[in-house]
């Protein structure tokens, strides 16, 4: 008894030796992301100052149209919508995860009958056999059980528990891409509403300049009258006014196409945007701070959302690496069970197991290495996507910082040219009038007033667009 006990326990240590022989993993080597930003945005040499883009959205745009259909669009945007449903299965994925770790109890019941052959060897034996003197086992023989099972893989290596905060930071991902989708949409419906805005005053521009050149046409049909201008005169002039009115058609239709990408984007059938086009011309851009990059990297839901699945990715790598290691399941089990339902509650019915089981990859280990390996090139590839969304943000800030400054200086010196056009156009009237200005003199005047006059709104529209462009670029929008 004494040498099978010594042979049964060198045979467990030699198994245990062999299982972790075999687990030799490979060394865990994450490749770090470069976290390192410039100092300041531009020239700045400013302290951190608040960035706009912790100015809350309802505070940024104060125009109570704009306000209504952000609102509106928080609400019912189909994308938005559907990206909250992703969340809520992310959510359950964590929730997945979480109960793979803990043990598993399942309580179950079972009913049946046998009957075996008279000749076989359970026949033969249930013949020979009494369950009590002078009383045979029944035909056919019952089964009625019910008892609970439990079953728990021990996470000696953390890998389960690994899988979950995996799954917890791809949830956290999921709730950045929500906000950097809220900041988007604000965005998108402010540039928008602003492109309204500035077509409405183009076309109104068009409206009146249409209505001077059909002042100038009735004056040259009169000194066509009274042999002071010719046919040809008067077909230039009226060739300008038909090219002026035809712009209005153009002009009507990207009216109609962006109210409807406004309404799409509200969530709701097309109906007519209320806004007041009046004052487009006199909207203020107030100074802007952009703050120090560092803040930015704070504020902007997709580095934040890039950085939760960096940190999910390095996750992942350590559960493929604990994959090379032994695991330990343990099951156990405790009911009863009886031929009989009389007799399944009596002491002698009970059973109960308890197993456990330690195994670990001995020979043929490629698909886990192979499983392994693709997780460390994702690590690697999640890293590059992280900086490359950090250098984009940081590109974004500054493109839209200069656009800002550079607008805003277009704007005063378009306006200048607007003004010396205007009086050109009254000088070259004037002149033509008297015969000392030729007709295409006062053509050209005013095609370049017309052209200087829209080109002023679209430079403003720019400049309102660079305000919105900023504010998304600093991260703000989805607070």
């Amino acid at each position: 008894m004494k040498k099978f006990i010594n042979h049964h326990s060198g045979t467990v240590v030699l198994v245990l030796i062999t299982l972790l022989a075999s687990c030799r993993a490979p060394e865990v080597a994450l490749k770090q992301a470069d976290k390192n930003v410039p100092a300041s945005f531009k020239d700045q040499t400013l302290p951190d100052s608040i960035s706009v883009a912790e100015i809350n959205w309802r505070t940024y745009f104060e125009d109570p149209g704009l306000i209504g259909l952000i609102d509106t669009a928080l609400q019912n945007n189909q994308e938005l919508n559907i990206v909250l449903q992703e969340l809520v299965v992310s959510q359950n994925e964590v929730l997945e995860r979480s109960g793979e770790y803990l043990p598993s109890v399942n309580l179950g019941a079972g009913i049946g009958a046998e009957k075996p052959g008279r000749f076989t060897r359970d026949g033969t034996v249930e013949h020979s056999l009494e369950i009590e003197e002078g009383r045979e086992f029944p035909e056919p023989l019952g089964d009625f059980q019910f008892g609970a099972m439990a079953s728990w893989e021990v996470d000696i290596w953390r890998k389960l528990r690994n899988a979950k905060d995996a799954a917890q930071l791809r949830y956290l991902a999921a709730n950045e891409g929500r906000n950097f989708l809220v900041s988007n949409l604000i965005a998108e419906i402010a540039e928008s509403y602003y492109e309204l805005m500035a077509l409405d005053n183009l076309l109104q521009i068009i409206n009146n300049n249409a209505g001077i050149q059909e002042e100038a046409l009735r004056k040259v049909i009169i000194q066509k009258e009274n042999a002071k201008a010719n046919q040809l005169v008067v077909n230039r002039f009226e060739a300008q006014l038909l090219n002026t009115r035809n712009l209005q058609y153009a002009i009507r239709q990207q009216i109609v196409e962006t109210e409807n990408r406004i309404n799409f984007l509200v969530g709701r059938y097309p109906t007519t945007i209320q806004r007041n086009a009046a004052g487009f011309m006199d909207l203020q851009i107030d100074s802007m701070q952009a703050g120090i990059p560092a803040r930015m990297l704070q504020n902007r839901p997709d580095i934040r959302q890039a950085e939760y699945q960096l940190q999910a990715a390095n996750m992942d790598v350590l559960v493929a690496r604990a994959d090379f290691y032994p695991s330990l399941d343990i099951a156990a089990g405790v009911g009863f069970q009886a031929f009989n339902p009389s007799f399944l509650l009596k002491p002698e019915s009970i059973l109960f197991n308890l197993a456990g089981e330690l195994t670990a990859p001995l020979i043929n280990k490629k698909g886990i290495r192979a499983r392994y390996n693709m997780a460390s090139a994702t690590q690697v590839q999640t890293v590059y996507q992280y900086e490359q969304t950090v250098l984009n943000a940081y590109t974004d800030v500054l493109n839209q910082l200069t656009k800002l400054e550079n607008y805003a200086n277009s704007l005063v010196t378009k306006q200048q040219e607007v003004d010396i056009l205007s009086e050109s156009v009254n000088i070259a009237n004037s002149l033509f009038r008297y015969a000392k200005a030729d007709y295409v003199e006062v053509l050209l005047t005013q095609e370049e007033v017309l052209d200087a006059k829209m080109e002023l709104v679209e430079t403003k529209l720019q400049q309102l667009q660079a305000k919105v462009g900023i504010y998304r670029a600093l991260g703000g929008g989805w607070r």
